[in-house]
């Protein structure tokens, strides 16, 4: 029996990494094969941005969809939204649709971290799945990945004009909370999605599952809570001016604090 051919296999996020490492490889594997997991929650800037990379890479990106939504598996785990203790939402929406999407045949994955960064997510370890990391394994960092989108004409996705850092799901629980900030400023009916969320376990009462840990949205959307959020983001942002640390919009956001949500995203989410 014949063995089967090698498949070339690179997850798309919506976001600049993964969108930078399908074009630094284009030419070198014609034969790669790009894909979308959609989860039906994205925001539309991430749609526009791989319709965007489908012009430049010249071929076609394929998208696939769980078995179930979203929410039917928010209604398995009783209410219980994820976080970064219960990433579900990563596993069932995002790994498992990749899987099947491979099947059984050896595949090689490529995956879009820097080598000016450590990170984990949930990467499948099916034997016939072999990762690489060719940005790592070559030297590139952040400058490496904004020059080749400029040079591609691509640029960054725009849900960064508004402010968000991030591509994934519009309720993730990675975002910042000055992310939460602008996403209620510019989709507030997003924002009211995912307020939601937080009350389906107990349809109001009892304890309810928080995006933001122990703060709900309802709370982090008051006006004195907003503009405290929007204070303090610009305060951290004159200090790092003065410290001689100016930097793009993409640089800054990504920046931590405490108060301001983990910035460690899932891999196949939101490289």
């Amino acid at each position: 029996m014949a063995e089967q051919p090698v498949r070339h296999i690179l997850s798309l996020s919506g976001g600049k990494d993964s969108a930078a490492l399908a074009i630094y490889i284009r030419d070198r594997l014609p034969d790669m094969e790009y894909i979308f997991h959609d989860t039906d929650k994205e925001l539309p800037e991430t749609y526009d941005y791989l319709h965007r990379l489908e012009a430049i890479l010249g071929k076609r990106i394929t998208k696939t969809t769980a078995e179930h939504n979203f929410d039917h598996w928010l209604t398995v785990f009783g209410g219980m939204i994820p976080s970064n203790h219960r990433r579900w939402c990563t596993k069932l929406l995002k790994l498992k649709p990749f899987e099947k999407y491979v099947g059984d045949s050896p595949v090689i994955n490529y995956v879009a971290i820097r080598a000016d960064e450590k990170r984990e997510g949930y990467i499948s370890h099916k034997p016939n799945i072999t990762t690489v990391y060719p940005f790592k394994d070559d030297g590139l960092v952040k400058a490496d990945v904004l020059r080749i989108l400029e040079e591609s004409g691509l640029g960054l996705p725009r849900y960064t004009e508004w402010g968000r850092t991030r591509s994934g799901c519009f309720f993730c629980f990675y975002q910042q909370k000055i992310e939460w900030v602008r996403l209620k400023e510019t989709y507030p009916d997003k924002f009211e999605e995912a307020k939601a969320y937080e009350y389906v376990a107990n349809k109001g009462e009892g304890d309810p599952f928080y995006w933001c840990g122990d703060e709900p949205l309802v709370q982090l959307e008051r006006p004195e809570r907003m503009e405290e959020i929007k204070r303090r983001w610009a305060e951290r942002q004159e200090k790092l001016k003065k410290n001689g640390k100016k930097k793009k919009l993409i640089n800054i956001l990504g920046d931590g604090n405490e108060d301001e949500g983990d910035t460690n995203g899932c891999l196949i989410c939101q490289l």
